[in-house]
């Protein structure tokens, strides 16, 4: 008899507590220890998709200030390319992505030791439906009274810059190493309409769409093993009803399904 994780499509998940995160969490998530916020969701990577990481981020302050190396630059499978897609955001909320004029190596390094750093960052006021690619190098901050889904290089290695004042460690010789401190691309950036199915990365480490229905188009992309992360309503993966707040892998598009008036993404490498 299979044992109840090869019973099930629905990826494990791991809570992180983090000084920025939140004690109250939104709907459908719950803390069950309002003493101890909750930062992250992770859900664990199945084998077949080690290379990519699915999280939801909850945040009452700002991150730090920090940047990601390339593959390029620590190795293949060191670096971290994300994205994130904002589900909720406070009046205010904000991301800090790309800095508003290039500067070079020593004036990043001085602005992060006197802090000024946080005023030379683009930052862009957030609703719902914004969507934002976040290449390596870039220096960055996700701000307070947000809640984002992050799809990612199955990475770790993050510079911090500048932290407010937090005593956590700071790695600023290494981000000034691998920054490129300059303006974020505007093509890595958008604001999603409410419905309808829309491809929103493609590389070069993985691809992401939203999706309403599964399309031909969509499976003719999409060969192989994939992550369905639903936003609205529910996806099913055979007999197995995928809510919001869940990750799940399928191991073919064909086997995915979304209920009617369902939003999902759908996330697999390159």
């Amino acid at each position: 008899m299979k044992d109840a994780l090869d019973m099930t499509a629905l990826l494990p998940t791991s809570v992180v507590e983090k000084t920025w995160g939140k004690a109250v969490l939104p709907q459908p998530f719950h803390n069950p220890d309002e003493s101890r916020p909750v930062g992250e969701i992770w859900f664990t990577p199945p084998p077949e998709l080690s290379e990519l990481l699915v999280k939801y981020i909850f945040t009452d302050e700002n991150l730090s200030v920090q940047v990601h190396p390339s593959d390029a630059q620590v190795g293949k499978g060191g670096g971290k390319e994300e994205c994130w897609l904002v589900i909720h955001a406070d009046p205010g909320a904000r991301l800090g992505v790309g800095l508003s004029s290039a500067m070079d190596a020593g004036q990043l390094r001085a602005a992060a030791h006197d802090g000024s750093i946080e005023a030379m960052l683009d930052w862009y006021p957030v609703q719902a439906g914004d969507f934002f690619y976040i290449p390596a190098n870039t220096v960055h901050v996700i701000g307070g009274g947000l809640t984002l889904v992050e799809v990612q290089q199955n990475s770790d290695i993050t510079y911090r810059l500048y932290d407010y004042g937090r005593p956590r460690a700071l790695h600023v010789e290494e981000a000034v190493a691998v920054a490129k401190p300059g303006p974020h691309d505007p093509r890595f950036r958008q604001h999603l309409p409410e419905v309808g199915s829309l491809p929103l990365v493609e590389g070069p480490y993985f691809r992401l769409d939203r999706i309403d229905a599964v399309s031909e188009e969509l499976a003719a992309r999409y060969i192989g093993a994939l992550l369905v992360i639903p936003l609205q309503g529910a996806a099913a993966i055979g007999d197995e009803r995928i809510a919001p707040g869940q990750c799940a892998l399928a191991r073919q598009i064909g086997d995915v399904q979304l209920l009617p008036g369902s939003l999902c993404l759908i996330a697999q490498p390159v």
